[in-house]
């Protein structure tokens, strides 16, 4: 019976220790000469995480520069590439799945990935190691109200362009280039109004309206970011300590490609917490099941 309750006291202590671990999670620490920024990665997002934690603990961001800042939108870094020495086999020239999360938006102090363009990149795959951080700015409901029907109206051109671009519409197509060249507004307009959305909906469905929810409001009035970026890249974590540190890196001087005139490094480490002490020190809510 001793060995049994011992057996028993032996299990317990293990799974007590299992839990613990579990419920602990990783916080990045990014260091420049302006401060330090701690950013927590958010479990939704576990291609990212996984990735963004793993060049953080091989050291690879370490000795990097925020190579691209615009006050009032963001800082981008991360560029492991550019470190002088680095051996060919040492480059990052994968990308990562499009993780586009509904619940995560463009905040200032949202840590997203970097990607390359629609054009090459219409999956929205993002850069195997570049990042930015958004400074942002702020905005009233009315800019929002019109920035949302700006991105419908953006969808329906882009759609309708791939109508047009179709061997069965060529007729029309001939027929818009004729009005364009002739300058015929009155005609454009007409067309816009009697055929163009016919058009794509027969293609391709009616165009959902875009809305910003009351959450991406409040925040996009009050603590500002950049909103005309949500719904395109992969918002995958967040800075919750050193916010200021953001406005300091965005107002340095820069040159040519946005690039700063004196380099800002950069190095980065992981610190282990509990999600009990991340909530009670930093204020980051998690899922009610991950608690």
């Amino acid at each position: 019976m001793k060995n049994k309750n011992s057996l028993i006291l032996a299990f317990s202590i293990l799974m007590f220790l299992a839990s613990c671990q579990t419920s602990k999670d990783s916080v990045v620490v990014f260091h420049t000469q302006y401060g330090d920024m701690k950013a927590i990665l958010y479990d939704e997002t576990p291609k990212h995480k996984a990735n963004f934690i793993e060049l953080v603990e091989s050291g690879k961001y370490d000795s990097t520069i925020f190579h691209r800042v615009i006050e009032n939108f963001m800082v981008q870094g991360g560029d492991v590439n550019q470190k002088e020495g680095l051996e060919e086999e040492d480059k990052i020239k994968y990308t990562i799945d499009a993780e586009i999360v509904p619940d995560f938006w463009h905040v200032k102090g949202a840590l997203a990935a970097a990607r390359q363009g629609d054009q090459v990149n219409p999956e929205k795959k993002s850069s195997g190691s570049q990042f930015y951080i958004v400074h942002g700015q702020t905005f009233e409901e009315s800019d929002l109200t019109q920035m949302a029907d700006g991105r419908v109206f953006q969808e329906m051109q882009l759609k309708l362009r791939e109508c047009l671009a179709m061997k069965k519409y060529a007729h029309i197509r001939n027929e818009v280039m004729e009005m364009q060249k002739a300058q015929d507004m009155e005609g454009l307009q007409n067309f816009m109004e009697t055929t163009a959305d016919s058009l794509v909906e027969k293609e391709f469905g009616e165009i959902e309206a875009y809305t910003f929810s009351d959450a991406q409001i409040e925040d996009y009035k009050t603590i500002g970011g950049a909103p005309h970026l949500d719904g395109e890249y992969s918002v995958f974590g967040r800075v919750v300590e050193g916010l200021a540190v953001i406005d300091s890196i965005a107002a340095v001087r820069t040159g040519g490609a946005d690039k700063p005139v004196k380099d800002i490094i950069m190095t980065a480490e992981i610190e282990k917490l509990s999600k009990k002490k991340i909530t009670e020190q930093y204020g980051y809510e998690y899922p009610e099941e991950e608690k």
